[in-house]
């Protein structure tokens, strides 16, 4: 039997699948639609659900997809990772006070939560994850 791909889900992709204006978002939902048919473990980090729906909430001025998008995430069905204080110190190593201000600690808990999981990839479209040595999911075949 086939051991499942491990993906832990950033919340740049959780926002390109939900938010249909999204500049990723055919490409959000066509690795999505890929991991699917895979059957990958899907983990998505608590940290990176609260922020997914802050910025569909308040950036996007979407409350309704932030709300739809909070619901699916009630499903118990849904693998939520929490994130308790091992994590947290895991992510700061990889955390710079002196990098990009885009890097930020919400960024280098996926870090964490990956490496702790063993994971195979990263769902997302920031680059900082291959810095850290990461595979994303849209370079699996």
């Amino acid at each position: 039997m086939k051991v499942p791909l491990i993906i832990v889900v950033d919340a740049d992709a959780i926002i390109a699948q939900a938010f249909t204006h999204d500049t990723n978002h055919d490409l959000a939902m066509k690795i999505s639609n890929h991991l699917h048919t895979v059957h990958a473990r899907m983990i998505y980090p608590s940290t990176a659900i609260m922020e997914a729906i802050t910025v569909l909430q308040t950036k996007l001025n979407s409350g309704a997809t932030a709300y739809g998008t909070a619901v699916v995430f009630t499903d118990p069905h849904v693998e939520v990772a929490e994130v308790g204080h091992e994590d947290l110190q895991n992510a700061v190593d990889y955390f710079s006070p002196t990098g990009s201000k885009k890097h930020t600690l919400f960024d280098c808990v996926i870090a964490a939560i990956a490496e702790k999981n063993k994971a195979d990839a990263i769902f997302s479209f920031d680059k900082f994850y291959k810095t850290k040595g990461f595979t994303l999911a849209s370079e699996l075949k």
